[in-house]
């Protein structure tokens, strides 16, 4: 039996204010407008995570609960894990490796560029992206299907189902 998990960047962040860490960055504009709209296509297509995890960074933690709200999705349920910020592809794998086997579809909600080692780690680089760009766009969507026990996760162990980027979908 395979589990899925949903990659997702967070949404576009705002640097007008230099005084501010990376860490402290909060959405711009098109970050608030982003994020809830992802969330609503997901609910429309069906693909309501039953487990997120989030970096606890500003611009990641408001993205995911903005999606989660567009979801239906309590906030309190958001796993805030700080080893998701500036995390490279090992600590994202053991993130994930500590997922409780009960859930099958699993939102992680990050930063690059370790979401997108992590992607082409698991699934291996997709088809419709060339190599000059980012795979994982701010506010980005990919679905990977997995085996089972991810804490065994190898590369190309997955199958990038697809990637979505807020600019494809179209609101009606």
């Amino acid at each position: 039996m395979s589990r899925q998990l949903l990659i997702m960047r967070h949404a576009k962040s705002s640097w007008d204010n230099p005084d501010l860490s990376d860490y402290q960055r909060p959405l711009a504009n098109r970050g608030l407008r982003d994020a809830p709209k992802m969330g609503r296509w997901m609910r429309s297509a069906g693909h309501i995570p039953d487990h997120v995890v989030a970096s606890p960074a500003q611009r990641a933690q408001h993205t995911a609960s903005l999606v989660c709200q567009s979801l239906g999705l309590a906030e309190e349920a958001i796993e805030w894990n700080p080893a998701i910020y500036n995390a490279d592809l090992k600590d994202l794998l053991e993130v994930l490796s500590k997922v409780p086997e009960r859930f099958n579809l699993t939102l992680l909600i990050g930063h690059n560029p370790g979401l997108e080692f992590l992607l082409t780690y698991l699934g291996g680089r997709t088809s419709d992206v060339s190599a000059d760009q980012e795979l994982i766009k701010t506010a980005s969507l990919a679905l990977l299907k997995l085996p089972s026990d991810w804490t065994k996760l190898t590369p190309g162990c997955g199958t990038v189902m697809w990637v979505r980027h807020p600019k494809e979908i179209v609101e009606t």
